[in-house]
C-alpha cells in the first residue's frame, strides 16, 4: 500500500524532473569534443532531435517513479531506482546539447510526465515480472529510436553523437537488468501499442 511519505517523494521527484536542472555524476559525453560546423539546418535538426531525446528522458523518469511506487520485491525496486538516477543523468546531457545547439525543450514535457508517471504506477501494479517486463520492452524500443537519431544526425556532429550512443548503452544495460530480475516477455498487442505511442509523442516533440 502507498503511504503519504512516498507520494510526497515522489512529488517532490516529479516537480524537480520537470522544473530543475537535472544533475549527473559522470562526465557530460563528448564534453572533450570541438564543437562541429554545423550549418543552421543541420543544427535545427540536431536540437529537434536532442529535444526528442530529452522529452524520452522525461517519460523515463515519470515511468521509473511510477514503477517503483508500486513495486513489490526490494531488488527490483532498487534496480528500478538505479536505472531512474541514470536517467537523470541523461536528462542533464540532452537538456544541455539542446541549448548548444540553439534548441529548446518541449512545451509538452508536463504532459508527458503525467501520462507516463500513472502508466508506470499501473505496470507496477500488475506485479514485478509485468513491471520489469514492460521496462525491458521500453528499454528495448528506445534502444532502437536511439539508433535512428545516429542514422539522421549530422555525422560531424560528435557531441550529440557521443551523448547518444553513451545513452543507448545505458538503456540496453537497463533492458538487461530488467530480464534478468525476472521481467516477462510482452504480449504482441502491447509491443505494438506501446510503438504507436512512442511514434505520436516522438512526432509530436520534433516541432513542439
Amino acid at each position: 500500500m502507498l503511504n503519504l511519505d512516498k507520494l510526497i517523494i515522489q512529488f517532490d521527484k516529479g516537480l524537480r524532473t520537470l522544473f530543475a536542472p537535472a544533475q549527473t555524476l559522470r562526465p557530460l559525453p563528448g564534453d572533450d569534443l570541438p564543437e562541429a560546423d554545423l550549418s543552421p539546418e543541420e543544427k535545427q535538426l540536431a536540437a529537434r532531435l536532442m529535444r526528442i531525446n530529452h522529452s524520452g528522458e522525461i517519460c523515463a523518469q515519470a515511468l521509473y517513479q511510477g514503477q517503483a511506487l508500486t513495486a513489490r520485491d526490494p531488488e527490483a525496486k532498487e534496480a528500478l531506482e538505479q536505472a531512474a538516477w541514470e536517467e537523470v543523468e541523461h536528462l542533464h546531457w540532452t537538456e544541455n546539447r539542446v541549448k548548444d545547439l540553439g534548441g529548446r525543450l518541449s512545451f509538452l514535457d508536463p504532459l508527458w510526465y503525467i501520462n507516463s508517471l500513472a502508466l508506470g504506477a499501473v505496470a507496477g501494479a500488475l506485479g514485478d515480472k509485468w513491471n520489469l517486463g514492460f521496462l525491458a520492452e521500453t528499454e528495448r524500443q528506445v534502444c532502437k529510436h536511439l539508433d535512428g537519431h545516429l542514422s539522421r544526425l549530422p555525422a560531424q556532429d560528435m557531441k550529440s553523437r557521443a551523448i547518444v550512443e553513451q545513452m543507448r548503452d545505458d538503456e540496453a544495460k537497463h533492458a538487461t537488468t530488467a530480464v534478468d530480475f525476472g521481467g516477462a516477455e510482452l504480449p504482441l498487442p502491447v509491443k505494438l501499442a506501446m510503438k504507436a505511442t512512442a511514434k505520436v509523442m516522438t512526432g509530436t516533440v520534433y516541432w513542439v
